[in-house]
């Protein structure tokens, strides 16, 4: 069971949306604007375990309102949307939102979606600190550093970075990436993988020209190296 902040302003598609995932067993908080979403958020952001977010709001931007809720909390946000154009959905995902399912949809896609996302935002067993050179990747904590600096990493590039970091040396196929980070087949996710891997790297002050920590091995996948042990030859 989790509690949900489910923002959607129609009121006939909240109500329908509200049933669905309560039948499912979660709790649920309905709202219908940004104002009362982030407004549940500063109270309760350790309570809401997800949000589904609606793009359509009468006071904010569906944008907008993806980034003031990321400037509050990590929660694993789902965008529920008519909007079906690819701009829009790469947008949602550079913002930071976990997933994005366009209308109308079925009661079991929403359940469905809302189940996997939670799945893969749940805590992993402690392992303890990553440290490759001067980046430390903290799992139990959801924290990463690059000479001792935070990284002001979104959910999915925290767990892209922390599943190479755990692989480090080795070569990860998007194929692996898009089943063990993802959840999903591999199937239309390669350039969603490769959007977040050149956010990711932007991020650890590097490109795909000038590579240090992010190696791309072309037609195999990534490979996360420790620049200082080693020197990388692909």
């Amino acid at each position: 069971m989790a509690l949900v902040l489910l923002v959607e302003d129609d009121h006939a598609v909240r109500r329908a949306m509200t049933d669905a995932l309560r039948d499912a067993g979660h709790v649920v908080q309905p709202v219908g604007t940004a104002v009362d979403a982030l407004g549940v958020l500063t109270k309760d952001k350790d309570e809401v375990d997800l949000v589904v977010l609606d793009l359509g709001l009468p006071d904010f931007d569906g944008t907008e309102t993806l980034r003031m809720v990321r400037g509050l909390s990590p929660v694993p946000v789902i965008i529920a949307t008519a909007r079906t154009d690819e701009a829009t959905i790469v947008r949602m995902l550079h913002e930071g939102a976990d997933d994005y399912i366009t209308k109308p949809f079925s009661s079991q896609v929403l359940t469905a979606r809302v189940t996997a996302v939670l799945r893969r935002s749940a805590k992993e067993p402690a392992h303890g600190p990553l440290t490759i050179c001067d980046l430390v990747v903290d799992t139990d904590r959801r924290e990463a550093t690059l000479a001792g600096a935070p990284l002001p990493l979104t959910r999915r590039e925290f767990d892209l970075l922390a599943y190479l970091a755990a692989r480090c040396g080795k070569v990860v196929s998007k194929a692996e990436l898009a089943r063990e980070v993802w959840h999903q087949p591999r199937l239309n996710l390669d350039q969603t993988i490769d959007v977040h891997v050149s956010w990711l790297r932007r991020k650890l002050g590097e490109s795909a020209a000038e590579p240090r920590y992010l190696h791309t091995v072309r037609g195999v996948g990534i490979k996360l190296i420790d620049p200082c042990a080693a020197s990388f030859s692909a």
